[in-house]
């Protein structure tokens, strides 16, 4: 049997249920439910109630069942070290490999990599699974991130990225034309109850705000290419956004429209982050680039 542990450290009373549904990226609210219900996590070393409101300090532990099966320290999919000092790191990440632990993920991670190549990370962070981690991609999305290596630096980017002044834009293949060269979209996202999935939802609805800024790159005939900067960071904002906008990412099983049939073979999501920046510690700005990889040029160039 595996754990994982967490800090509450906020100062208002949150719901526990709520709290993990935010930190716990790849569960529902439902999963989340039926773990606590299950005496599958604990608070203080006590078994609460969905409803239980935690309180700044409590400590969180997490079983995960199944066999014990230890995770490699070093993933077969490694990441590009782009830029490395005293205080950060800066990677690209490739598609395949996931940031961080959670229930249920027992394959090698990001954090893995890092605690085995930066041991000094190991000391970095609110949540031993997240060592120096401040942000996140999903598993099939590739491209640019940042990883404190100091506790000074981690609360800066933790501070950055809270205050929405970082920027990170994208590069994204979406299904049919975008009639207009350039859009806001502010749908609020919110996760179904139902299906766990993060959806958008009318404006002025219930839910996180959310803004994603598109550019028109270049257009084929069943696709259009976007450029994409997106102000706030939600769990699977562009692939929601695209997708409630009508324009679906290719290759994206999760988020697709029923009317669009993704007939392009690719196995991978294309959605690559290849541009970041933020400020160091004596408030420069930096900005990283990671070009679009192979197997998503090679896509590109047999479109026409």
């Amino acid at each position: 049997m595996m754990t994982q542990e967490l800090v509450y450290n906020a100062e208002s009373k949150e719901r526990l249920d709520k709290y993990l549904t935010a930190e716990l990226h790849d569960c529902s609210r439902t999963q989340i439910q039926k773990l606590i219900k299950g005496g599958k996590i604990l608070v203080n070393g006590s078994a609460p109630t969905p409803h239980h409101f935690l309180k700044k300090g409590d400590r969180i532990v997490i079983e995960q069942n199944g066999p014990a099966v230890a995770r490699p320290a070093r993933p077969p999919l490694a990441p590009e070290i782009i830029e490395q000092t005293e205080d950060y790191l800066v990677i690209n990440k490739p598609a395949g490999l996931i940031v961080h632990p959670a229930p249920g993920v027992l394959g090698p991670t990001l954090a893995d990599w890092l605690k085995e190549n930066f041991p000094q990370v190991k000391k970095v962070g609110e949540n031993s699974d997240r060592p120096g981690i401040v942000h996140r991609l999903d598993k099939d999305v590739s491209g640019v991130m940042v990883v404190a290596l100091t506790p000074s630096m981690f609360a800066s980017l933790k501070e950055q990225f809270q205050s929405h002044t970082v920027f990170k834009e994208y590069l994204t293949l979406v299904h049919g034309a975008v009639l207009s060269e350039e859009a806001v979209i502010d749908f609020p996202l919110q996760r179904s109850k139902l299906s766990g999935k993060i959806v958008a939802r009318a404006r002025g609805a219930e839910g996180k705000e959310s803004i994603t800024f598109l550019v028109v790159s270049q257009r084929f005939s069943r696709y259009t290419y976007l450029k994409v900067a997106i102000q706030t960071g939600r769990t699977h904002q562009i692939r929601s956004h695209m997708q409630a906008y009508g324009h679906p990412i290719v290759g994206d099983s999760l988020y697709q429209n029923k009317k669009i049939k993704d007939n392009s073979g690719l196995k991978r999501l294309f959605l690559h982050a290849h541009l970041l920046r933020f400020q160091d510690l004596s408030g420069q700005s930096r900005a990283f680039r990671a070009s679009l990889p192979l197997e998503l040029k090679d896509f590109l160039d047999t479109l026409s």
